[in-house]
């Protein structure tokens, strides 16, 4: 079907970036555009998958008292700015 549309210059704009974007014509870039509009649909998108990282304490440490380990550490660092040491 042939139909001539009266574009607004925003959305024109947004059509010309997406078609360099998605390096596709504009007939398939207008289509698809509609398309998810009229129907509320969204293709799936792909799953994020992150690497796995295994850590581990050093010897000594309790995962149990990290927190007041994090606040040792401030109270040295504050302590040391306030005698003039960094």
């Amino acid at each position: 079907m042939r139909t001539t549309l009266t574009l607004d210059p925003d959305v024109a704009r947004l059509l010309e970036a997406e078609v360099h974007r998605a390096r596709k014509p504009l007939k398939q870039v207008v289509n698809a555009a509609l398309r998810r509009g009229l129907t509320g649909t969204r293709p799936p998108a792909k799953p994020y998958r992150a690497p796995v990282h295994e850590a581990r304490l050093q010897p000594g440490l309790d995962r149990f008292r990290l927190n007041a380990l994090v606040d040792e550490l401030e109270d040295e660092a504050v302590l040391g700015r306030v005698s003039g040491r960094r």
